[in-house]
C-alpha cells in the first residue's frame, strides 16, 4: 500500500509540474494561434491528469473532475494537423477567403431610425447624449456595431431581407485593409488572378406560405 501511495504522490506531483509549464508555454506564446510549445504542453498535461486519474481510480476507486482521454502526441500531430510538415504536406493556400452580400428593402425609414437610435442609445453612457442617427445607411452600421458585427444583427422587423450570396474562395494573400482607401467600395472584395472560387451559396428570403393554400396544393 506504501508503493502505491507513492506512485499516486508522484503522479500528483507530475500533474503540478504540467500545469505550471503548460501555464509557462501559454504566457510565452501570447495568444499566438497553434503555437507548438503549448501544444505539447497541453499534451503532456492531459496524459498527466490521466495518469493521475487512473491511479486515484486504482488506489481508491475515486475518480476527478477531468474527463480526459490518453493522447498519443504524435498521433495527435497528425490528426490535427501539427506543425512539423503542415505546411508541406498541405496543397491548399491557408487562408481562406469568405464573401458576403445580402441585400435588404426598407419598409420604413423611420421605424429603422428608431430602432437604430434605441441601440446607439443603449450603448451610450447614462451621462452622455447619443448623437441622433442620420439616415438609412447609419441606421445600418449602427445596428451592426451594437450587435455581433454579422449580418445576423440585421435580422429585424425593420428590414425585409432580399436574396443575397455567400462566396467561398482560396486565397494567396490575406486581404490588406491599409492599402485601400475608407471609401474604395470594391477594392477590398475584387479578387486577384490567383484566387481560386471554391464555390457560392445563393440565398434567397424565407417565404411564409398560407397554410391553407399550401395544403390545398399537396392533395393527394
Amino acid at each position: 500500500m506504501t508503493d502505491q501511495h507513492g506512485e499516486l504522490d508522484a503522479a500528483l506531483e507530475r500533474v503540478i509540474e504540467a500545469a505550471r509549464h503548460h501555464l509557462a508555454a501559454v504566457r510565452a506564446a501570447q495568444g499566438r494561434v497553434d503555437d507548438d510549445d503549448v501544444w505539447q504542453a497541453y499534451v503532456a498535461l492531459n496524459n498527466a491528469s490521466y495518469a493521475y486519474d487512473e491511479r486515484l481510480l486504482d488506489a481508491f476507486g475515486e475518480v476527478t473532475p477531468w474527463d480526459v482521454d490518453s493522447i498519443d502526441p504524435d498521433e495527435a500531430d497528425e490528426r490535427f494537423g501539427g506543425p512539423e510538415g503542415s505546411e508541406a504536406s498541405d496543397p491548399h493556400p491557408r487562408v481562406i477567403s469568405v464573401r458576403q452580400r445580402r441585400d435588404y428593402r426598407v419598409p420604413s425609414v423611420s421605424a429603422l431610425l428608431r430602432v437604430a437610435e434605441a441601440a446607439r442609445r443603449e450603448g451610450t453612457p447614462e451621462d452622455d447624449e447619443p448623437a441622433p442617427v442620420e439616415g438609412v445607411g447609419e441606421a445600418v452600421l449602427e445596428l451592426l456595431q451594437s450587435g455581433d458585427g454579422s449580418l445576423g444583427a440585421l435580422d429585424v422587423p425593420e428590414l425585409e431581407p432580399l436574396d443575397g450570396v455567400v462566396m467561398v474562395s482560396e486565397v494567396g494573400t490575406p486581404v490588406d485593409l491599409e492599402s485601400f482607401d475608407d471609401d474604395d467600395a470594391v477594392g477590398p472584395f475584387q479578387p486577384a488572378a490567383d484566387d481560386r472560387l471554391v464555390g457560392r451559396l445563393d440565398e434567397h428570403p424565407f417565404l411564409e406560405l398560407d397554410d391553407d393554400h399550401d395544403h390545398a396544393g399537396h392533395q393527394h
